[in-house]
């Protein structure tokens, strides 16, 4: 793949590394490759950083036809850059894209770009401990057309951002809300994808649970809404006398890379990981029983945020009084170590630029 690049002759200042936040800033430069039905992909190049030029017309305005994807890149302590997983993330874009209509893009080709882009604003990668470049993929389409059918044109492009921790809280407990009120996703709707709808139909929930005071949420299940599905950004995993149990995967919620990484490194451990459906009413009774030993999320944003409490119908769940857990504690050293390069990479997740 040609990719044209034509370089930002107006850098912008650097922020400081130890005030990042989390997709506050963004690089130079981004890439854009676009698709004509009939035509297929085409024009890949790397271009400044700054605003579209979109009709009001565009489809995705008006019916959210968009997928998106995100990944990191970690500076080791030599200096070197590398990837966490990055074929699995391109790999669910484009199971995204099947479910949203938007025609596959070639793996390779999508690689070659980040990789490429990357390279391009290599200095933007901070080297702060914690830090990292989060690669944001994303599909948009561009009909200027009002009309609920299959864009024809799409937009493919890729943005870059230096980013520190996700929660303000840093790897300290959060304070989760179960949601038992609101519905994100159902079985064969689109919960399974990343699409915007999926993060719009959670807004609501997400700033009723900041004014009463916590981070985030905890989905229960579309229908009976009684069964614990995922935390709004993450997987959700509880340890339960000794045994981790965390939400299969019916349709209703994603397939976290992390999620996989930390199932994976917990069964590499000698840990019995259990998918099964559990009902947050058996969770509490497991509580309150003793037996609820930690509960943790995953995600690529914060890769494992331990839970320090639950709010259900009026009580908080305190969970392994509320200070972060063995596990999750092992589970962050173990894929923070292999992401910066720190330990051996036995699952073959790393991918060196």
């Amino acid at each position: 793949m040609n990719i044209k690049i034509v370089k930002n002759t107006n850098p912008k200042a650097k922020p400081d590394q130890n005030n990042l936040g989390f997709g506050n800033y963004f690089t130079d430069h981004m890439f854009i490759m676009d698709y004509t039905k009939g035509f297929g992909w085409h024009d890949p190049r790397i271009v400044p950083y700054g605003p579209l030029e979109l009709e009001p017309s565009a489809m995705v305005f008006h019916y959210a036809q968009e997928t998106f994807e995100g990944l990191k890149a970690y500076r080791t302590e030599e200096g070197n850059v590398q990837l966490f997983r990055v074929r699995d993330n391109l790999k669910r874009l484009n199971i995204s894209n099947d479910r949203v209509c938007i025609p596959q893009i070639d793996e390779d080709v999508m690689f070659e770009a980040i990789k490429t882009l990357i390279k391009v604003d290599e200095d933007w990668i901070p080297s702060a401990p914690g830090t990292s470049l989060y690669v944001r993929p994303f599909v948009i389409a561009t009909d200027p057309f009002l009309g609920v059918r299959p864009a024809s044109t799409y937009k493919f492009m890729v943005i870059l951002s230096p980013v520190g921790a996700y929660y303000k809280e840093g790897l300290n407990p959060t304070k989760i809300y179960v949601e038992d009120k609101y519905v994100r996703a159902v079985p064969g709707g689109i919960g399974f994808a990343k699409t915007g709808g999926n993060y719009a139909a959670s807004l609501k929930a997400q700033v009723e649970a900041n004014e009463k005071g916590y981070s985030q949420v905890l989905w229960l299940d579309g229908k009976e809404r009684k069964y614990i599905e995922e935390v709004g950004t993450s997987n959700a995993f509880f340890k339960i006398d000794g045994k981790v149990y965390t939400a299969p995967l019916e349709g209703s919620i994603l397939s976290g890379i992390t999620r996989d990484s930390a199932i994976k490194l917990m069964k590499d451990w000698g840990y019995e990981v259990i998918e099964k459906r559990m009902t947050i009413q058996e969770l509490k009774d497991l509580h309150e029983d003793g037996k609820l030993e930690e509960a943790f999320a995953t995600g690529t944003a914060a890769v494992i945020s331990p839970i320090g409490t639950l709010g259900w119908n009026g009580e908080d769940m305190i969970i392994n009084r509320g200070e972060i857990g063995e596990l999750s504690q092992k589970l962050y050293d173990s894929i923070a170590s292999i992401q910066y390069g720190k330990s051996d990479d036995k699952f073959g997740w790393i991918t060196k630029l």
